[in-house]
């Protein structure tokens, strides 16, 4: 079973109106904002990643969804598997840090037993408030789709953790992520639809058109990368495939009061339709990371 199939099945389930039928990263309890993510080892972590980092990735993850509904943290709720006890103390240590950045204190959670030799799954749960909280769908033709940041830093820092030769710049974006909770406050109150960007910037593209019920372009060479990523050698088609950004992609149409690069426009049809200076080119095989 696929993700796609398993929210499929979800949605013949009693559903809460907040919930907005699970096509979103979060659910709307009148201005309270709630979202929850999993990170699991041998997927969204390697086994032998900085305990410290996975708490703080944890954490940071959560709060990016947050970010895209334009919300101010209240705090989170941690689900934790106990096991080797040096693991769990380097996390706790990385979870105190991660959570005073943000300013984000811990409510409650629960806490199991890990069995031997079982991989980490660890959830957390964040609250959040904000009176003006965008949803993906509200896209408009015409409008601009806009994206924070540089793209493609953490699928190369990835690349690094796994043994390849880079800088330690690239190799924190993937590790310690920076939640654009600043940024997404100042847009939702402006933006017309915003999410941010976990699996791959054209994957994610294609699913805010999709719920807006339009078609959008993106053109490869508006898509901002870094010049360490330049340096290491991936060129914008790899960034714009890759995951783990967590920068916030938005649909506006005018220039946005944060710093951002437009990449793209919405229009009547359906689809993704890559251009490379201006020109169409085939869709990629792979948009991006499916679960």
């Amino acid at each position: 079973m696929t993700e796609a199939d398993f929210l499929a099945a979800l949605r013949r389930l009693p559903l809460h109106a907040g919930a907005h039928g699970l096509t979103d990263d979060a659910a709307h309890l009148g201005d309270l904002i709630l979202t929850k993510d999993m990170v699991v080892a041998g997927v969204h972590f390697l086994p032998d990643d900085p305990p410290a980092d996975v708490a703080w990735k944890l954490v940071a993850t959560n709060l990016s969804d947050l970010a895209a509904k334009g919300a101010v943290p209240l705090g989170v709720m941690l689900g934790y598997p106990i096991g080797e006890e040096a693991w769990d103390r380097a996390f706790l240590a990385g979870l105190d840090e991660v959570l005073r950045t943000f300013g984000c204190p811990l409510l409650g959670g629960d806490t199991v037993k890990l069995p031997p030799d079982a991989p980490r799954i660890l959830s957390l749960t964040a609250l959040g408030r904000s009176a003006h909280a965008p949803r993906r769908d509200g896209a408009r033709a015409g409008d601009g789709l806009w994206i924070t940041g540089t793209i493609g830093d953490a699928g190369a820092g990835l690349a690094i953790a796994q043994g390849a030769a880079g800088p330690a710049s690239l190799l924190a974006r993937y590790r310690r992520p920076i939640p654009r909770l600043a940024e997404g406050q100042a847009l939702a109150p402006i933006v017309h639809a915003m999410m941010d960007v976990s699996d791959g910037l054209l994957i994610d593209a294609r699913r805010m058109a999709s719920a807006s019920g339009l078609a959008v372009t993106i053109d490869l060479a508006d898509v901002p990368v870094s010049d360490d990523l330049k340096a290491f050698g991936h060129d914008a088609l790899t960034a714009a495939t890759a995951g783990d950004d967590y920068e916030l992609l938005f649909a506006c149409d005018g220039e946005p009061p944060v710093a951002a690069t437009r990449i793209g426009t919405f229009a009547t049809g359906e689809g993704l339709h890559p251009l490379q200076n201006g020109q169409p080119i085939p869709l990629p095989d792979r948009l991006g990371y499916q679960h």
